[in-house]
Order: structure tokens, then C-alpha cells, then sequence
């Protein structure tokens, strides 16, 4: 196997990894506090073993990026459990929205004409998403509000991006500082929710196994598998492969669990992706900027 086939792969196992969240998350019995605060804890030390150079990156800076990663895991956790996992996923993807939007007030960067239309795009799909809220089911019980979570994501998901983008430009080590924002964004999580998740009912072992699953692999070996991959693949093949996460995601929820998004929020989930496609596109650039965090 060529050097070049092995990076991809491990970009696509990755991204894989990743869109397994909805299905194990829904599939746990553990509350939605739960869930969001011993995944986290587990994640955080999971990526502090894995990828070694988060150690050497901890700092103030890191930290504040750590905060809007914690909300955002947490506010993920919770839209997965009240609606489906697709309405999850592509309401988090419309982040690059809220991006468009930050990056002037809180970078001084220019916003090209090609993003005002990309940002008309992305906000088209994310209000058929939004009104597409299928009803409500087992393991959709709440499609409303989970929708307004997920919204949510996306948005300090863009924060979480934005920072990481100014975390970049602050230190000489930026390939340890972004690793290190996400152990402490998980470490923040679980201990900011884990007096909600307290105190812990008698659970199955395979509820337990599922939150190991999603700290060590979901997040921990799939966020290594990415950094070893991204730096070997150019901008725009990547951005495409990582595409595998918002199209693998719903397909989880419905072979494991029965689950079908309504019509609308999959029309909205295309355009959303399609959009995001086609500005991935028109990037003709090197190496990707910031390593994508794993959610």
C-alpha cells in the first residue's frame, strides 16, 4: 500500500468514525448529561494518550478555544438525543455560516462575494431543516427543540473554528495548540455537566461499552487518524473525503435504529452539503489551515 492510499484511508476511517456518533449516542440508555459528560471525559484523556503533541500545547489562549468546544460537544450530545441524526448533522454543518459571519468582527478578514452567496445557500437549507422536524419518536421524542439545539452547534461550532483559526495565528506550535483545545474542551465538558449527570443509575454494560466507544474511538482514535492524514492531503481532497461524515451519519441512525428524516430536512441537508461542496471546490488551496475537531 503506497504512502498516499494509506492517508486517505485513514482520512475516510476518520471520518467514518465520526458519523457513528448518532447512531451510539441514541443507542445508549444513559441520560442525554450523561452521555455528554462521561464520553467527554473519556475523549479528552483518550486524545491526550493518542496524539502526544496536545501535551505541549496548553495554554490561556487554548483554553478559551476549549470553552466553545465544550459547548459545542454538549449541545451535540443533546440534539442527538431529541431529534434525528441526520436533522443533527446537517443543522451543525451550516456552521461555515455562522463563519462567514464572524470572521470580519472577530478576525478583520475579508468576506468574498463567493461566501454571500454560499451564506444564502446555507441559510435556505437551514431553515428547511428547521421546519422540516419530523415528528416526533423513539428516538426522535422532542424534533423541535433538538433542531434548535443543533442550530446551536453549528453555531458555536463556527466559534470553536474561528478560535482555532486565531489560536493558529498566536503561537509558533499550532499543530499542538488545536489538539490541546480539544482536551480541554472535553475535559471542560464533562466537568461542567457532570453534576447533571449525577447521581448515575444501575446501567447495562453495553451502555457503558457504547461511552467508551464513543471517547477512545468516535473521537479520540478517529481525531488521531485525521491529523496524521491531514497533513498529507491537499485542501480540497480532503474537505471531499470528509464528506463521508454528514452522508454516513443518517444512514447509521436508519440501519441501527429505524430512523427517517423527514423530506424537507433532507432537501435542506443536500443543499447544505452541496454548498459546502462547491466552496470546498472553488479552494484551490494546500494543506487544510486547521484540523477539523471531532463533535
Amino acid at each position: 500500500m503506497t504512502a498516499s492510499l494509506r492517508n486517505r484511508l485513514e482520512l475516510v476511517a476518520g471520518a467514518a468514525l465520526f458519523s457513528t456518533a448518532g447512531a451510539a449516542i441514541k443507542a445508549c440508555a444513559l441520560t442525554s448529561w450523561q452521555v455528554a459528560s462521561f464520553r467527554a471525559g473519556v475523549a479528552g484523556l483518550a486524545v491526550l494518550c493518542l496524539v502526544p503533541a496536545a501535551r505541549r500545547g496548553f495554554s490561556a489562549r487554548a483554553a478559551l478555544v476549549g470553552i466553545a468546544y465544550a459547548v459545542t460537544v454538549v449541545l451535540f450530545v443533546q440534539a442527538n438525543k431529541l431529534t434525528t441524526a441526520a436533522s443533527t448533522i446537517f443543522l451543525e454543518a451550516t456552521s461555515p455560516l455562522y463563519i462567514v459571519l464572524l470572521q470580519p468582527l472577530l478576525l478583520k478578514e475579508h468576506v468574498p462575494r463567493r461566501d454571500l452567496r454560499a451564506l444564502a445557500a446555507l441559510a435556505v437549507g437551514l431553515v428547511l431543516v428547521l421546519l422540516g422536524a419530523p415528528d416526533a419518536g423513539p428516538t426522535a421524542p422532542n424534533p423541535a427543540l433538538g433542531n434548535v439545539l443543533a442550530a446551536l452547534s453549528g453555531c458555536t461550532s463556527a466559534i470553536m473554528m474561528v478560535g482555532l483559526r486565531w489560536l493558529a495565528r498566536g503561537t509558533d506550535d499550532s499543530g499542538a495548540a488545536a489538539p490541546a483545545a480539544v482536551v480541554l474542551g472535553n475535559l471542560f465538558a464533562f466537568a461542567a455537566v457532570l453534576p447533571m449527570a449525577l447521581p448515575v443509575a444501575p446501567a447495562r454494560p453495553v451502555d457503558w461499552t457504547l461511552v467508551v466507544y464513543l471517547g477512545v474511538f468516535q473521537i479520540g482514535v478517529a481525531y488521531a487518524l485525521l491529523l496524521s492524514a491531514l497533513r498529507h492531503v491537499a485542501a480540497l481532497e480532503a474537505s471531499l473525503l470528509l464528506f463521508v461524515e454528514p452522508v454516513l451519519s443518517p444512514i447509521w441512525a436508519w440501519l441501527f435504529h429505524g430512523e427517517k428524516p423527514g423530506t424537507w430536512a433532507l432537501a435542506g441537508g443536500a443543499l447544505i452539503l452541496a454548498t459546502t461542496a462547491v466552496r470546498g471546490w472553488s479552494e484551490r488551496a494546500g494543506p487544510l489551515p486547521i484540523t477539523p475537531p471531532p463533535e
